[in-house]
């Protein structure tokens, strides 16, 4: 029986009181806090006040904690829209928003299968959506998009995170790769990277973004009208 069907311990008159969603939302702050190499069953239970082996009358292992905590913040994506394209552009913006204020949720998108209660509703709001676009089956036209942003977010979520480590931005780091990449050019060895690094706008990551999942939902929207 998988951890959302399985019923909860009766709760009892104790000093540091229990539930799966208490639990849960430790764990968030944990890892909203230090990452989710933070987040243990042993670190959850002090953050609680309560002894370890009373989380495992309500949570199994921590795969199972794991899951719950994700699909705790697909209570926080809920895509809108009048059309399959509204629906599936706020579906990748409030997914990135969701994964920039927790970051340790770009690390487990796209592994196991989320089907607990929250994630099930999001994907029915969007199959919902997009019935009648006049295609027999949506999923791989969601998958793309989900694809997309969980690429998106992980190198924007890996920047961030190098950024804090070195203490260099991307303008330190272009000003300091600069002569190298000047020296490298030079050569002529790499004539179309060079007319790019030199010419082509460079966009901030929000720009980036939604340029990139413009040109996605342009494509899907030219094959559908095939």
């Amino acid at each position: 029986m998988v951890v959302w069907e399985r019923p909860e311990p009766p709760s009892r008159p104790v000093q540091a009181p229990l539930s799966r969603e208490r639990i849960v939302r430790a764990a968030i702050r944990l890892a909203d806090a230090d990452g989710l190499e933070a987040v243990s069953l042993r670190k959850v239970a002090t953050e609680l006040g309560a002894g370890p082996m009373r989380l495992y009358g309500y949570i199994a292992s921590k795969e199972e904690l794991l899951d719950l905590m994700v699909d705790a913040i697909h209570a926080e994506i809920r895509p809108v829209g009048d059309d399959w394209r509204e629906m599936l552009n706020s579906l990748a913006e409030t997914t990135r928003r969701a994964a920039h204020e927790h970051e340790w949720l770009a690390d487990l998108l796209g592994g196991r299968p989320q089907l607990g209660p929250h994630a099930l509703a999001r994907g029915e709001a969007v199959v919902s959506a997009m019935s009648g676009i006049g295609v027999d089956d949506v999923m791989p036209v969601v998958s793309a998009v989900d694809a997309y942003v969980i690429g998106a977010v992980r190198r924007e979520i890996a920047a961030r995170r190098a950024e804090r480590a070195t203490g260099m931005d991307e303008e330190r780091w272009q000003r300091s790769l600069g002569p190298y990449l000047e020296r490298t050019f030079a050569t002529g060895r790499f004539p179309a990277l060079a007319t790019v690094v030199r010419d082509a706008a460079h966009w901030d990551a929000d720009h980036t973004f939604r340029i990139g999942l413009a040109f996605l939902l342009d494509g899907i929207e030219a094959r559908l009208s095939r």
